[in-house]
């Protein structure tokens, strides 16, 4: 059941962002699809004690995949999947929690929590970044094989 409700809630928020960021009608299933597939693995490695930097990264590598394969296959540009796929991912309670020990003066809590968000927000661009790398370098070989 616990798995199920995030499914289906990580489902419903990444399409709901792509309802907010005007995505076409007919791609905002697949847009609930990538959130959910990517909210899935990060949740499937957090309950493998994997560290939540280190299972954000693979989560998002793995919508960044799964964005560009849609993107291929439904002739639509990347971002569309990517942006509403990541947003499960986002950090903002604990940003928010940071924010809050920072006005209570918490600071070493504050700034614990403030490098926590940090760091899974820079591995989210990370694994969006690699994917990428990935996809280019297998373009290239596969254009140099063509010729």
């Amino acid at each position: 059941m616990f798995i199920l409700t995030h499914m289906i809630t990580s489902f419903i928020a990444s399409a709901g962002f792509g309802v907010l960021f005007n995505a076409p009608k007919k791609s905002l299933l697949k847009c609930g699809f990538v959130g959910m597939v990517g909210w899935f693995v990060y949740i499937w490695l957090v309950n493998w004690q994997y560290d939540a930097v280190i299972s954000s990264l693979i989560a998002a590598f793995t919508i960044a995949v799964i964005s560009q394969v849609f993107a291929k296959m439904y002739k639509t540009p990347i971002i569309i999947f990517s942006v509403a796929g990541i947003i499960p991912l986002v950090p903002g309670g604990i940003a928010y929690d940071a924010m809050r020990n920072f006005v209570e003066n918490d600071y070493n809590v504050a700034i614990q929590l403030a490098a926590k968000a940090f760091m899974i927000s820079g591995a989210i661009a990370v694994g969006l970044v690699i994917s990428e790398v990935i996809n280019q370098m297998i373009r290239k070989v596969q254009f140099r094989s063509r010729i």
